[in-house]
């Protein structure tokens, strides 16, 4: 199979599956990547829309595919579905663009914003229960052994209830072997806290970088302009003291910087008590305008966790 260059198809272009004959009419673009391009599309047989990514190295996506496929197998993942469609994967075929075939998988299209977008639009007394959505995602993926390595803002969607996805699968690394990709203000190595190698310290430690961002960010910005070499833990958690957005989530958010957290599952239910802690100090004010299902939401999201860890421990 060879390489392509970006094809950049414009709406109404009708992707045709060489093998499985599936049919998609593009909507729109969704972004581009560093190995392809996101298309929303709908399937020109049963209307639904999907988000369906166009590679540019066959190889190279076809790494995203065996993360994507891993997970859709595990069997306490593949009941996850809304509305009959799987949690990850849809369908993965080739497309024949100008004599050349172009690899594609398509997956369950997220209509939501990107987690910065969302955290500025109503507030950061809802970065609790998006915060543990992320958490989730990122414990499904340790647990079948990914590290998901390039963590940003705009890597995560949230959409209505509070419903949190990961998206771009293109960094996501094996165990073990060295982070494929990454932004700089989000890596363990820029601020001289560790190596790149992918493990689930370094996901948390990303979250942790990106906690900071969303909710101190002149102050994240300030320490990312000095030297390379007075770039620190220390220049972090200083930070995390002095910020009243990060007091409910200093402790954990110091340990994930350590690298203490003892798995990804345990962090998530620890950050899922702080959070609800946190609500629940909230001045009446701030309740006043908290929508009332932002509590059902995490409610809902602490039944998932306790699920998950049922299901991991029995």
């Amino acid at each position: 199979m060879t390489t392509s260059s970006d094809p950049g198809l414009a709406p109404g272009t009708v992707i045709l599956g060489k093998w499985k004959r599936g049919s998609y009419v593009i909507q729109r673009m969704l972004g581009r990547g560093a190995n392809g391009t996101v298309y929303l599309v709908r399937d020109a047989r049963q209307g639904r829309q999907y988000a369906l990514k166009l590679g540019k190295d066959a190889l190279d996506l076809q790494s995203e595919i065996n993360v994507l496929t891993t997970l859709q197998n595990q069997g306490k993942q593949a009941a996850l579905q809304t509305n009959g469609v799987p949690s990850y994967l849809y369908e993965v075929d080739d497309f024949i663009l100008k004599d050349r075939d172009v690899p594609f998988y398509v997956m369950k299209y997220v209509k939501g914003e990107p987690l910065h977008l969302f955290i500025a639009r109503h507030g950061a007394q809802w970065y609790g229960v998006a915060g543990l959505g992320v958490l989730n995602r990122l414990a499904e993926l340790h647990e079948s052994g990914w590290v998901f390595g390039d963590l940003k803002p705009q890597n995560i969607m949230v959409a209505s209830f509070a419903e949190t996805e990961l998206i771009d699968y293109g960094g996501v690394t094996r165990t073990g072997n060295s982070v494929k990709q990454f932004t700089e203000w989000y890596d363990r190595g820029y601020w001289n806290a560790g190596g790149r190698s992918a493990d689930p310290q370094y996901d948390l430690f990303s979250f942790a970088l990106l906690t900071l961002h969303i909710l101190e960010g002149d102050a994240l910005k300030a320490a990312a302009a000095k030297l390379p070499q007075l770039r620190s833990i220390s220049e972090l958690t200083g930070i995390i003291a002095r910020s009243r957005a990060l007091r409910p989530y200093a402790g954990w958010l110091s340990s994930a910087l350590r690298g203490e957290h003892k798995n990804t599952r345990r962090a998530a239910l620890a950050w899922s008590q702080l959070a609800g802690a946190g609500a629940g100090g909230q001045k009446a004010a701030g309740r006043k305008n908290k929508p009332h299902w932002l509590g059902f939401a995490f409610a809902a999201s602490l039944v998932l966790l306790a699920g998950a860890i049922w299901m991991a421990l029995r």
